[in-house]
């Protein structure tokens, strides 16, 4: 009895100095600024700009939130270019990179090797009443060398494009930064964009053959072959090369023709053939060697040179089964080499007449199918 009635006092006191406790969100802003005058960015550089606040506090003591407010030099942070929250939310410090500082410098309008000034301040907050304070720094940044802005998407532009320019051309890409893409061009023009509606990026390729963001255009020439350009963003440079128009899909063990693929525009190469599977109990087929083939891949022209385009690396020759995913089609290149990067016919396919189709994007793939598979009589 004696325990419940100690822990009855012990809650009565609880309860009882809650009632008495009285949130103060008396506080004052900062008063004083400061960062550096000036910035040369290095978007690489692993040392963050620090900006730093003082004056003003929580009457109490307690605990005042800080988040930084950043602008164009003729705006009121009424529309910010971007907030950021302080050191652990509550520091009156903030340390940020050079990258993110160029990406606000991009944002207001300074182009990369440019300067421009950009504006900062400093919003305190505390029991939810936020207040700004009245001081303002301007920091004036050069930017760099560059494309921070990476597009996750890009699309190729021009009179020098299968459709002269008249809609965007969706490149693949192929890893972060990377894009790339299979086209026939026309003497003309070429530029790209992050996008075909809305906000977009242009970029172009300058005289000395560096990627640029902003508006310009490239000049190429006709060409026959079928153009691979592939788009750097990391490396800031396209390069160009030449693919044979004919693809050739062969059997692994001969070489033999199954079907020639054309080059039919939108990044497509298209070919029909006959498919017999190499079988010593099938005299017809007049194997030269003791074992069934069914395995392919596919030979294409880069640059006058033979290459494989294969399964991945590493990965044996495998039949389907149904219900492979795209990427089981998947089309990587390699140097050749006879007996890798093979794949197996699906058995259904044996004396059948079929269209083989390889599409160089296809939902960020570079795949192949078998497709108006017809028997062979």
């Amino acid at each position: 009895m004696k325990k419940i009635l100690w822990i009855c006092s012990v809650l009565l006191a609880m309860v009882s100095c809650q009632e008495d406790y009285e949130l103060n969100a008396d506080f004052a802003v900062p008063t004083e600024l400061s960062s550096p005058a000036s910035i040369q960015l290095n978007v690489s550089s692993p040392t963050p700009v620090v900006l730093s606040w003082s004056g003003g506090g929580a009457a109490d003591g307690g605990i005042v939130l800080y988040e930084v407010l950043f602008d164009k030099a003729d705006g009121d942070f009424s529309k910010p270019l971007a907030t950021v929250k302080s050191d652990l939310g509550a520091a009156t410090s903030l340390s940020i990179t050079h990258a993110a500082i160029n990406t606000i410098a991009r944002n207001a309008g300074i182009y990369p090797l440019e300067t421009g000034d950009i504006k900062w301040t400093v919003n305190a907050s505390k029991g939810g009443v936020v207040k700004r304070t009245d001081k303002v720094a301007t920091i004036t940044v050069t930017r760099g060398e560059g494309i921070d802005n990476i597009p996750a998407e890009l699309y190729l532009y021009g009179s020098a494009t299968e459709n002269s320019g008249q809609s965007g051309i969706p490149f693949r890409c192929v890893e972060e930064g990377v894009f790339q893409i299979y086209t026939k061009l026309s003497a003309g023009n070429i530029s790209f964009k992050s996008a075909t509606t809305g906000e977009t990026f242009s970029y172009y390729i300058d005289d000395s053959s560096k990627l640029r963001e902003g508006e310009g255009e490239t000049a190429v020439a006709a060409s026959e072959e079928v153009t691979r350009l592939t788009v750097n963003f990391n490396t800031m440079a396209m390069t160009t090369e030449k693919i044979g128009s004919a693809v050739r899909c062969v059997w692994g063990a001969t070489f033999a023709d199954i079907a020639v693929l054309e080059y039919v525009g939108n990044g497509k190469f298209v070919g029909e053939g006959d498919i017999r599977f190499y079988d010593p109990a099938k005299p017809e087929t007049n194997p030269p060697f003791g074992w069934i083939e069914e395995r392919y891949y596919f030979l294409a022209q880069v640059n006058g040179g033979t290459m494989c385009w294969g399964r991945g690396d590493g990965v044996s020759a495998e039949r389907p089964v149904g219900g492979e995913p795209a990427s089981f089609y998947a089309l990587y290149e390699f140097q050749w080499s006879q007996w890798e990067h093979l794949w197996k016919m699906k058995g259904s396919l044996d004396y059948t007449h079929a269209t083989i189709t390889i599409d160089t994007n296809s939902d960020g793939l570079m795949i192949h199918t078998f497709t108006n598979v017809t028997p062979i009589n």
